[in-house]
């Protein structure tokens, strides 16, 4: 699918099989989706030999438009669910010499002056703001495991025998595991979506000095696939790059805040069906504090105490619950780890 225009939004987008599997299939795959206010991009990077890898990130990307394009509800729930449907259709498919297929996926939203992300294995997000570039996600591989536990550096496990071995993908299981989270955006920004193959071989340095020129992204994405290339293009490589033009408006609902590691699709949409019903608690709790105010003035300081003491205590309430939750699925204290890495 091609990239789409959108009044506030430049796109570019760009896959290449590298320079090691010349005449080989290409088993990454991304779309750029123009949607209403904003846009559906993402980048999938398959698994299980050339001919299954390919149907997985195909497959993967293909439902993953057509569930999230055809969903209700809110933009993070829509994003679950079509995460889900994705993993439910890599399994569904991977049979007869397709077993044990499964692809990564790194799916953006853009929704107004948001950005929506799901993640799956060790395809990137990273944000270019302000002359500064972060990296948005972590990679669900061993590798990165043993970076965290201090077993590696980053330059080891650049460089490590099983650098493309993941931990999360896909077709692996019949409950889809991902993260999601949101931000808001600013004019300026420039999103870079990629596979390894352009993460796993142009280092960070370069990165942040590619995406820097004020090229369009369509010629940016051009310089980034040549210079994995010029390392060697060990291989297949995507990148998709996002401009936010101009700012616009948030949307209102709240944006999905990180966890420490990936959950699964439906304890995801359990919470935030939670957190749907502590606005409704809230709206009520107004409502009936203003109506209350309006029949009985005489008690209206009194009421709107009441009413607002009812508010906090509800708040609390939810979040002391899903710290609990969140802990007892983690299997102890929870401490939030920050969540982007300057680079």
């Amino acid at each position: 699918m091609r990239p789409a225009p959108s009044p506030f939004l430049a796109i570019g987008l760009l896959t290449d099989v590298g320079r090691q599997r010349m005449g080989g299939a290409n088993q990454d795959a991304a779309i750029a989706a123009e949607l209403p206010q904003g846009g559906l991009y993402a980048v999938a990077d398959g698994m299980g030999g050339h001919a299954a890898g390919e149907l997985a990130s195909r497959l993967a990307l293909e439902t993953l438009a057509s569930t999230y394009c055809q969903g209700r509800g809110s933009p993070p729930n829509r994003l679950i669910e079509a995460v889900q449907a994705a993993n439910l259709a890599v399994l569904q498919h991977a049979v007869g010499e397709s077993v044990g297929m499964g692809t990564t996926l790194i799916a953006l939203v853009i929704d107004r002056g948001a950005a929506l992300f799901a993640h799956v294995g060790d395809s990137r997000a990273y944000l270019l703001r302000g002359g500064e570039l972060l990296r948005l996600t972590e990679d669900h591989s061993w590798v990165a495991e043993q970076i965290r536990l201090g077993v590696l550096t980053e330059e080891e496990a650049r460089n490590h025998q099983w650098r493309s071995v993941v931990s999360n993908a896909l077709g692996g299981e019949e409950r889809a595991r991902l993260e999601l989270f949101g931000l808001g955006l600013k004019a300026g920004d420039r999103l870079l979506l990629c596979s390894d193959g352009l993460s796993g071989v142009v280092d960070e340095k370069d990165l942040l000095r590619l995406l820097s020129l004020k090229d369009t992204p369509q010629a940016v994405t051009r310089l980034l696939v040549d210079a994995a290339n010029d390392r060697g293009g060990p291989d297949n490589i995507t990148a998709l790059v996002v401009d936010i033009v101009r700012a616009v408006p948030a949307p209102r609902y709240a944006l999905p805040e990180p966890l420490d590691g990936p959950e699964y699709a439906d304890i995801l949409l359990s919470t935030r069906r939670g957190s749907s019903l502590l606005t409704y608690l809230l709206l009520s709790l107004v409502y009936f504090t203003l109506l209350g105010v309006m029949l009985i003035p005489e008690r209206s300081g009194l009421i709107a105490l009441l009413g607002l003491t009812l508010m906090v205590l509800t708040v609390l309430g939810e979040r002391y619950l899903q710290r609990r939750r969140l802990e007892k699925r983690m299997g102890g204290t929870v401490s939030r780890l920050p969540w982007t890495r300057r680079l």
